[in-house]
This record gives C-alpha cells, sequence and structure tokens, in this order.
C-alpha cells in the first residue's frame, strides 16, 4: 500500500496520505494573532476612554513645556538674565527629555509602556512642584531639566494608543489627540496671564502639576498593551486585557486560540540599524530634529516677537522700556517687558492655529499617504518662516503665526503616527525614544535661534527655520516606507529571511550541480559510443 512505502515523500503527500487514511485525525484547532483579535473587536468604548484618558496626556506634557515660553520674561526679570541663560533653562529641560527619552524606550520594549508611562509622570508632578520652590536661578533650571525627563516617558502613552487601535481608525484618531495638546497649550497660557500678576510664576507651576497628578490616578483604567505581552510569552494576560476590551465594546473575540511566537530579543538599539531599516531610522532621526527644531523655533519665537517686538526692526534693545523697579534694575541690559493682556490673546490665537489644519491634515494622512501629506506640510512650514519677514501688521503677523502652529502641529501628527506604525512590536517603543531623543537635540538648539540669533540677524534666524524645513521635506518625500493602510508589524524579519534566502540558494546550488554532473556523465557515455557530440 501507499502507507508503507519507504521511499522519502515530500511533506505535502504525507499530508495527503494521513487524510486518505481509515483513521480519523483529530481537527486543528483555530487560532488567531492580536491583530486578529484587535481587528475582529473593532472600535468601540473602550477606545474612547483609552482616548480621553491617554490623550489627556498631552494636556499634562504640553502645560510642562509651554510653561517655559510664558515664565521667561517673569525669571529673566527677577534673576536678571542674559539672553542665553533664558535659553539655556528651554535647553536643558530638553537636554533631560533627550537623554531619558532613549532610556524609558528601552525598558518599556523590555518590561512594559504601562509601567514606564506611570513612573514618568509620578517623576514629573513630583519635580514639577519642587520647581516651584527654587530658591535660585541654578536650582530652577537643575529642577526643570528633571522635569524634562519625566515628560520624555509620556510618549509611551501614544505607543499604547496605537496598539489597541485597529488599522483603519489610526489614521483618524491618532491626530485629534492634537486637541489635548492644544488644551494644555491654552490652559497654560490663561493660566499665566490670570496667575502671573496676581499670585506669581511659583503658583502657576503648582496649578499646572495639577492635571498629571489626576491622570496617575486615572492610569488604573487602562491595561498593558496586549501586543507586549504576547511578545513577552505572557499570553494569558493579553487575552485577559482583549476580553476586557471585548465585553466593554460590546463584540466578540475571534474563534480559536491566541497565539503569537515569544520574542526574546526586544529594546535592542542594534535592530533599529538593521538594514531592513537603516535608511528609514536615519531619515525619522533627520525629520524628528527638523520639526522639533521648527516647532520650539516658532512657539519661543512667538514670545521673543511679542516680548520685544522685533518685526520690522521696532524696537531694539536699546529702546526696550523697563517697567517697573529702581534706576539701578533701569540701567541693567537684560529685559525686563512681562507679557501685556494683548500679548497673551496674541499667543492664545496662534495657539489656536495648531488645530486649524487638522481636518486637512486628517484627509492628507489617509488618502494622500503618511510620506506624500508630511513633505508638503514640512515645505508649506519652510514658506512661512520666510513670510514672517515681511513688514506688516499685528494682525499680519498674528496670521502668519496662526499658520505656522498649524503647519508645524501637522508635521509632528504625522510623524508620530508614521514612527509608532513603521517600526515593529519588539522595538516601536525603543524607535519612539530614540526619535524623540534626537528631536530633542532641535528642541536644545531652537531657544538659541528664537531667543539669541533671532535679535542680531531676524533674517537669518528664519533662513535657517526654512532651510531645516525644506530638507525635511525632500526626506519624509523619499521614506522607503508607506505606512498608510499597513498592519503593525510584529518582529524584525529580516535575519529568519536571509536564513529562508541562503537555504532557497543552497538548494537551487546543489540542483545545479547534480544537473550538470547528469549532463557531463551522459556525455562520456556517448563520448564512449563514438558519437562525436555529447
Amino acid at each position: 500500500m501507499a502507507a508503507r512505502q519507504t521511499e522519502p515523500v515530500t511533506v505535502i503527500s504525507l499530508r495527503k496520505l494521513s487524510v486518505a487514511a481509515a483513521e480519523p485525525q483529530p481537527r486543528e484547532s483555530k487560532t488567531f494573532t492580536v491583530e486578529d483579535a484587535v481587528e475582529t473587536i473593532g472600535f468601540g468604548r473602550f477606545h474612547i476612554a483609552l482616548f480621553l484618558i491617554m490623550g489627556s496626556t498631552g494636556v499634562a506634557e504640553a502645560m510642562e513645556i509651554m510653561l517655559i515660553a510664558v515664565v521667561s520674561p517673569v525669571i529673566r526679570c527677577e534673576w536678571q538674565l542674559e539672553n542665553w541663560q533664558v535659553a539655556l533653562v528651554t535647553t536643558m529641560v530638553f537636554f533631560g527629555y533627550m537623554v531619558f527619552s532613549i532610556l524609558f524606550g528601552l525598558l518599556a520594549d523590555r518590561y512594559g509602556r504601562w509601567k514606564i508611562l506611570f513612573i514618568s509622570f509620578l517623576w514629573g508632578a513630583y519635580f514639577s512642584l519642587l520647581t516651584s520652590f527654587s530658591p535660585s536661578y541654578v536650582w530652577f533650571v537643575f529642577l526643570r531639566t528633571m522635569v524634562g525627563c519625566g515628560v520624555s516617558g509620556h510618549a509611551q502613552g501614544l505607543i499604547i494608543k496605537t496598539e489597541f487601535l485597529p488599522t483603519k481608525y489610526r489614521g483618524f484618531m491618532l491626530p485629534l489627540s492634537q486637541v489635548f495638546w492644544l488644551a494644555g497649550s491654552l490652559l497654560i497660557i490663561g493660566l499665566a496671564s490670570v496667575l502671573i500678576p496676581t499670585l506669581g510664576w511659583r503658583w502657576l507651576i503648582r496649578v499646572a502639576s495639577i492635571p498629571g497628578i489626576i491622570l496617575i490616578m486615572a492610569f488604573k483604567f487602562i491595561p498593558e498593551s496586549a501586543r507586549f505581552n504576547v511578545s513577552t510569552g505572557n499570553t494569558q494576560a493579553a487575552l485577559a486585557t482583549l476580553e476586557r476590551i471585548a465585553r466593554m465594546n460590546r463584540s466578540v473575540m475571534p474563534e480559536g486560540k491566541l497565539v503569537e511566537p515569544v520574542l526574546e530579543n526586544r529594546g535592542r538599539f542594534a535592530d533599529l540599524l538593521d538594514a531592513k531599516y537603516l535608511r528609514t531610522t536615519l531619515q525619522i532621526w533627520v525629520i524628528w530634529l527638523g520639526i522639533s527644531f521648527a516647532y520650539y523655533g516658532v512657539i519661543l519665537a512667538s514670545a521673543e516677537l511679542l516680548e520685544r517686538d522685533l518685526v520690522c526692526g521696532s524696537k531694539s534693545d536699546s529702546e526696550v522700556v523697563v517697567t517697573g523697579g529702581d534706576s539701578e534694575e533701569s540701567q541693567h541690559p537684560c529685559h525686563c517687558h512681562m507679557f501685556a493682556p494683548s500679548d497673551y490673546q496674541t499667543m492664545i490665537i496662534s495657539t489656536v492655529g495648531e488645530i486649524a489644519l487638522n481636518p486637512l491634515n486628517i484627509l492628507g494622512i489617509n488618502f494622500l499617504g503618511r510620506r506624500l501629506s508630511l513633505s508638503i506640510t514640512m515645505g508649506c512650514t519652510a514658506l512661512f518662516f520666510l513670510l514672517l519677514n515681511i513688514c506688516t501688521s499685528s494682525a499680519g503677523l498674528i496670521g502668519f503665526l496662526f499658520m505656522l502652529r498649524a503647519l508645524v502641529a501637522a508635521n509632528f501628527n504625522t510623524i508620530y503616527i508614521y514612527t509608532a506604525e513603521v517600526y515593529p512590536t519588539t522595538m516601536r517603543a525603543l524607535g519612539m525614544g530614540t526619535s524623540g531623543s534626537l528631536c530633542r537635540i532641535g528642541a536644545m538648539v531652537a531657544p538659541f535661534i528664537s531667543q539669541v540669533l533671532m535679535s542680531a540677524s531676524f533674517l537669518g534666524a528664519l533662513c535657517l527655520f526654512s532651510s531645516v524645513c525644506v530638507l525635511c521635506a525632500v526626506s519624509a518625500f523619499t521614506l522607503p516606507i508607506e505606512t498608510k493602510g499597513r498592519a503593525l508589524q510584529v518582529s524584525v524579519l529580516t535575519k529568519p529571511l536571509g536564513h529562508f534566502k541562503k537555504s532557497l540558494a543552497l538548494q537551487f546550488f546543489l540542483q545545479t550541480v547534480l544537473s550538470m554532473k547528469v549532463i557531463y556523465l551522459k556525455c562520456l557515455r556517448n563520448r564512449d559510443k563514438g558519437y562525436d557530440n555529447c
């Protein structure tokens, strides 16, 4: 019988024989992955709660970052600071952000996104409160640097959202998170306009730390990422999380058993520079650095334009009127010009611009794709930086700042989504962490351009910002991978694929050698028989 053949057979033949056997074989149980479960469960109430809680991390982050812009004029006067000293505060905040962004990314890929997010909020809230008791400029710089270290972990909130959202909703829901950043920016500006003239900047910092403390208590409603759990072999925890989401969404789980490979190599920096992702990683780093440079450049330049009235050279350093104080303070070279109510209004209007292009940004991301959408908005950002040099009215300045804030916010929206989608689960947090770290180099340089170089050469500073944006536009257009409609990847497949290709090549080589041997032997036999050719 065929079942008793002793000849070697292929795997396909064995399967056919087993089907033909008389003995009934047990049916293979159905299996599914986390990606299958997320797509089957769909969008529902859990994702709305996830969007509100994780999105609110943007409120806390925006308040901590924007705080420097509204407090700078006050500490400049209180501690009689030079321009470079004011710029150094922002630079050190982003230095702490840069260092800890990589560290938190590594730890998040190894120990979990939720844990790192929780620790970062505790850290940030604690040092933010301590900042309000700073006795000197040196202590203020040190404590704000510690706040920057904590804020760097807030990006894990975006990763958790990305890993729980179905594919078709990521392009719509993630850009809407910009609403929370806008809310945080408007809130800190509004609070500054009320608290700084009355209670002072120290009370402003204390009040600004409250949203972060509230969020710490809300994190218990959000589970650890199911994708992370299965990558560590904790399938039961991932299954429990998915079942909980299905109940909340009043949906059903896929049939079968949750099966995912256990990924031992997680959070390895070498994977970012693997042949498959090397070009993508390098270009993403350039784009992150440039976008951050432009974004914080716009924010700090707005404050400088209002504080010093630099547009059209209408007021030089020597002509700035010093408000209040004795003759000794009035002779001090530092500016002591506080924000007027109209300045706060201008900052609010320009900040609202961050959401103005959100609908167009969402359409561009979902229909044009991430790469083309980003290259267009970066090109427009470069153009509007140059338009700031036009001598215009106050309304014209507000309009230009409004559009710039809208464009730089759209840039950040797109690159956040792209970075979270392009990397696999094993290195997603690390990819975000290293990108966020490189991005802070741009943020560290921006204060010296917006607060120092802009005073010396307004056009030179604008040309520098514009040139960087053009470089980012080209880099975005030439990115090798488009993530629109693409499922989230689980692991780096370069090495297994390489082994697979090598085995195929070896089989092909052996078959070729065997065929040549057969032809050669046949040729020899024909020659022995007296034939002239083979």
